[in-house]
Parts: structure tokens; sequence; C-alpha cells
């Protein structure tokens, strides 16, 4: 049997499922690989058709909710300032904004280097390729608005309190200290680990907070780079003057390129890769 999803607006595009496989999308229990990748896939092609104002605004409240998780990491570096386990502590607050990101289903830049790549890997078109460099264009401008408004706020106009900004301050700064060939290495590992997020959504529906709290813990103990959360971090420090302009857009850039060759060059082509031989039966 065969579920159609929509590509574009303007074209159905076949996904291959036996009578079980399509039990699974619509039940989403019990997934196997083919039933994972048809639900991510139909995800993919309907980000791909929102408005462009529906993306930029998701967008940016997603830039704001993730920096919630540099916030969360700032209170307890205060709570925590004389704990030997300080490092381990601070560091589960980086899950907080991701919880609020992913399970508000915002429009986070990361979570779009697997889900809108798998149409265009099923079936390669210049006008898919263009949509999807659309919606990257806009949800990663959107986000870097929202962790810069987010940044200036908590800094700037002193929405949050002294102390704390010092907690927020002192945990970004072992980012500044990276360099940019290794906010790329780093962040291959994190858009990778993101990547597998989106793709066990489905599978694990009634605890998806659990979830994504142990994935993302592991980005923050690991000192790894995500370049939404990340650029919060680096807005923080540029508007004290503590790193200058050029040295935040090459640590944003280089994380951005690592992110998607973790998200896309890895993890996505290895999703399809697995199915690719069933969805073409």
């Amino acid at each position: 049997m065969t579920e159609k999803v929509k590509e574009s607006g303007h074209r159905e595009q076949d996904v291959a499922l036996s009578h079980t496989e399509e039990k699974d999308v619509r039940d989403n229990q019990s997934l196997n690989s083919v039933s994972l990748y048809a639900i991510v896939h139909k995800e993919g092609l309907e980000e791909l058709q929102r408005p462009m104002m529906s993306l930029w605004w998701s967008g940016v409240a997603a830039g704001i909710g993730i920096s919630i998780s540099i916030l969360a990491e700032g209170i307890l570096h205060h709570l925590f300032a004389n704990s030997p386990n300080q490092f381990v502590i601070e560091n589960l607050g980086y899950t907080v904004g991701f919880v609020l990101v992913i399970v508000g289903r915002l429009q986070l830049f990361t979570e779009n280097t697997l889900s809108v790549i798998l149409p265009l890997l099923s079936k390669p078109s210049f006008n898919m390729g263009f949509c999807i460099a659309r919606l990257w264009f806009i949800v990663f401008t959107a986000n870097m608005f929202g962790t810069f408004l987010a940044a200036f706020f908590s800094f700037s106009l002193q929405s949050v309190p002294p102390e704390l900004v010092e907690g927020m301050t002192a945990i970004s700064e072992h980012y500044a200290k990276l360099s940019p060939s290794d906010a790329f290495s780093y962040g291959i590992t994190s858009g990778f680990i993101i990547a597998a997020i989106v793709w066990m959504k489905p599978s694990v529906k009634h605890s998806q907070i659990l979830m994504i709290v142990i994935f993302t813990y592991l980005i923050a103990i690991g000192n790894f780079t995500h370049v939404i959360a990340g650029s919060t971090e680096l807005f923080l420090l540029a508007l004290q003057n503590k790193i200058s302009v050029l040295e935040t857009l090459s640590l944003i850039g280089a994380t951005l390129l690592g992110n998607i060759v973790g998200g896309t060059g890895l993890f996505a082509l290895l999703a399809y890769g697995q199915v690719v031989r069933e969805i073409e039966k």
C-alpha cells in the first residue's frame, strides 16, 4: 500500500508502506524505520508549506525560548557556586529551553536539518532545494533575532538580576575560548544529537520530555556546540565587550556549519539510507 504526502502544495509523493506500517503511522506506536521515516518526512513537507510570517514568528519565539537554557544554567551556577558538583548540576539547566522549544513545536533551525531534508533526498528537485533554502534562511535569521533579543533584555535592559547575569556570563565564557575549528567539530556531534531527537520523537510519544532532557544534557555536559543556544551566550558576551563582533560571527558561522554537517550530512543521510530500498518497493 502507499501513503501519499503533498510536496510543496503541488504534487503528491508516494512512500510505499505495508498495511502494518500504515497502521503504525496512524497510531504512532511500535514504529519501525519506514514508519518513522514516513512521519518525519510528512512533517518536513508540512513545514515547507508554512507561510513566511508563521515561520518567522515561530523562529523568533524559539530563539527567545532556547535562551531560557542559558538563564536556567546561570541560575543553577549562582545557587551552587560553592558546590564541588557545580558543573554537573548547572548543565541540567541547559535542557530547559530545549524542552520548551521542541515540545512547544517552535521553529528551531537545527531540527530542520533533518525533517525538511528527507523529502529532498527521496525526490530531488530544484524547487524543493529552493523551498528548503527559504525555510532555513527565515528560521535561522529569526532564531538569531530571538537570541539577540533575549541577551539584550537580560543584560542591557536588566530584565534579569545582575547576579544571575553574572552566572549566565560565567557559563558562556567557555564558548568564547573555542577556536572556530573546535566550534565546527563539536557542532557536528551536537547537530547529530538534535537530528536524532527529531527522529526518535514519534517513538517516545509519552516520554518526549525525558528523552529531550537526556540527550540535550549530553550536549551540555560534553561541551558540544549548538548554534542557537550558543548564540545567546555569544551575544551576551559581545554586549559586555568581552568578545568582538568578528569573533562572535566566526564562532556562530563555524558552529552553524558543524550542526548542518551533523544533522544533514550525517544523520539525515543515514536515516534515509536505511529505508531507501524499502520505500522504493
